[in-house]
């Protein structure tokens, strides 16, 4: 499924979704509106590239950036909750990694962290190691990643 498919499968099924992007700073929400027609489903874009753009617009707890970092998947979990329930969308996906250069041993680049919230089912989360592909490489590995994620939760949207 491409992403005009994507876009067709959600409106057909009268889902929208929300991003909360971190490492990849809009490119989700890029790509989705890239299709002429999306903004029948996509609601909004939250760029939270910042911690503090993460406590402020999508209220990720501070004491959980300190205890877990800004890439982990408690922090995807509180972004991908806080833009599904401040845009009241049906699905919303979150990512937060490391895209490089650099990374630590706890924290190497390449590692994303994603999640996704929707109404009435369980958040889904987890991480994905794509290794040093480079700045371009991880970010648009992430951004593909999330599609498919976001196909997947489009099937089982309960609408």
């Amino acid at each position: 499924m491409d992403v005009a498919e994507l876009i067709d499968a959600a409106r057909a099924r009268g889902v929208t979704i929300a991003t909360a992007e971190s490492c990849t700073a809009g490119m989700i929400a890029a790509a989705l509106t890239d299709i002429p027609g999306s903004s029948a489903v996509l609601d909004r874009g939250y760029v939270t590239y910042s911690n503090r753009a993460k406590q402020e617009m999508l209220g990720v707890q501070e004491a959980t950036l300190v205890a877990e970092g800004a890439v982990s998947e408690h922090v995807a979990v509180e972004m991908a909750e806080g833009a599904q329930r401040r845009a009241q969308v049906d699905i919303a996906i979150a990512v937060t990694g490391i895209a490089g250069p650099g990374g630590s041993e706890h924290k190497p680049e390449g590692r994303v962290c994603f999640a996704v919230a929707q109404k009435s089912r369980p958040i889904q989360v987890e991480t994905i190691e794509f290794g040093p592909l480079g700045r371009d490489g991880i970010r648009c590995a992430t951004r593909d990643h999330a599609l498919t994620l976001i196909r997947k939760a489009i099937g089982s949207a309960k609408v």
